[in-house]
């Protein structure tokens, strides 16, 4: 297996000179599941985008290592795996479209068969090739946390996984990341208690505002 770790050194965020957050450090080197918390608008969205290399901190290091090697900001993306209520599809492609273009850009060896087994998973099976635009809100977050999962990356970061779905949904992807803690680290951001519940341990963002 694998040996991966995410290292988060003084990281700060200002918007239009508001501070976001600020000294924020932490470790990340063994697999399992780990929290991070907040109100609504505190900060956790613009943190974990940061980490899964969709922003740039105003300053601060974030370090992904695997096996001992220090990987290029451009090489993170291939191991990091990301999942929120506001990315997007393509809607006119079906759910496996959606799927087979994400592999292509990314260069990588479709592995059907695990593909296969999510869809069964977060029943989009018998929909997989349906365009995305005919999905609800509920399938369209069950396809997103599909596309974090995908490509068995070692670092998992679920922004509010839990949005749109209903009960049975839920424990889907609960299920398949108590599975996973073994495995990876994934990252869990929300305010919501039963997401919370699953982390080994937590990290409140509302901690790291200026005083």
């Amino acid at each position: 297996m694998n040996s991966y770790q995410l290292e988060i050194s003084e990281l700060q965020k200002v918007y239009s000179r508001r501070n976001i957050f600020e000294h924020v450090s932490v470790q990340y080197a063994v697999p399992g599941i780990y929290g991070v918390a907040g109100s609504n608008g505190s900060g956790k969205s613009t943190f974990v985008k940061i980490i899964a290399g969709l922003l740039l901190p105003t300053s601060g290091k974030i370090r992904h290592t695997l096996n001992g090697r220090e990987l290029a900001e451009e090489d993170t993306l291939d191991h990091t795996g990301f999942a929120s209520p506001y990315l997007n599809f393509y809607e006119e492609f079906s759910a496996s479209e959606n799927i087979r273009m994400l592999t292509a850009i990314r260069g990588m060896q479709p592995d059907a068969d695990y593909e296969k087994m999510l869809f069964e998973r977060f029943k989009l099976y018998d929909r997989r090739n349906d365009q995305v635009k005919a999905f609800s809100s509920g399938m369209k977050q069950r396809l997103r946390l599909i596309f974090a999962f995908f490509h068995r990356p070692e670092l998992v970061i679920l922004d509010e996984p839990i949005a749109n779905l209903d009960n049975a949904g839920k424990e889907q992807i609960y299920n398949l990341v108590r599975e996973e803690r073994e495995s990876r680290i994934v990252i869990i951001a929300s305010n919501d208690d039963s997401d919370l519940a699953l982390c080994d341990s937590i990290i409140n963002i509302e901690e790291f505002k200026k005083r």
